[in-house]
């Protein structure tokens, strides 16, 4: 269970970087989890939330924008400062109408300074690897394959809490 990947230590240096500055030490984890189908969106929730992660989730990248303070209408509002003190991880579906994972994770890295330290993952049902490199490229610190399954997710948190020992 306590496997590590080279791929990920970007990964738990920035969330440990980041979990140790908004964070008490015994404080959960708190993923932001994106995904416009309801089934994949409840099944990340609930798979975050046996690993012991605080989970809010949003049905689209546009309302994953607003919680996160960078909609259209509340572009510098304190809710910014606040939710983002919150959010230890963002998780995200590559495919959703409106607007793409990529282009949310694209939107945090990129015009966000707040939000940029903020670890995103891109998870697709899909395992296209030119998107899978444009994803990395573009600041994802990783790719994970849909459905996902509770070894993944505690792989994850195994990544997000080692760095901090």
């Amino acid at each position: 269970m306590n496997s590590s990947g080279g791929s990920c230590s970007s990964l738990m240096d920035v969330v440990a970087y980041d979990h140790h500055l908004h964070h008490g030490h015994d404080e959960e984890l708190h993923v932001l989890a994106v995904d416009d189908n309801l089934i994949d969106r409840k099944l990340v929730e609930r798979l975050l939330k046996i690993s012991c992660c605080k989970v809010t989730t949003a049905e689209n990248a546009l309302r994953a924008l607003e919680y996160l303070g960078l909609g259209d209408q509340n572009q510098h509002i304190d809710a910014l400062t606040c939710n983002v003190m919150k959010v230890s991880l963002i998780i995200t579906d590559y495919c959703m109408p409106g607007m793409t994972g990529f282009e949310l994770l694209k939107k945090v890295k990129q015009e966000s300074s707040n939000l940029r330290e903020v670890p995103v993952v891109i998870m697709s049902s899909e395992n296209i690897p030119t998107r899978i490199n444009k994803c990395l490229a573009s600041g994802a610190q990783m790719f994970m394959q849909k459905p996902l399954k509770l070894a993944d997710v505690e792989k994850l948190k195994c990544h997000l809490m080692n760095c901090r020992s």
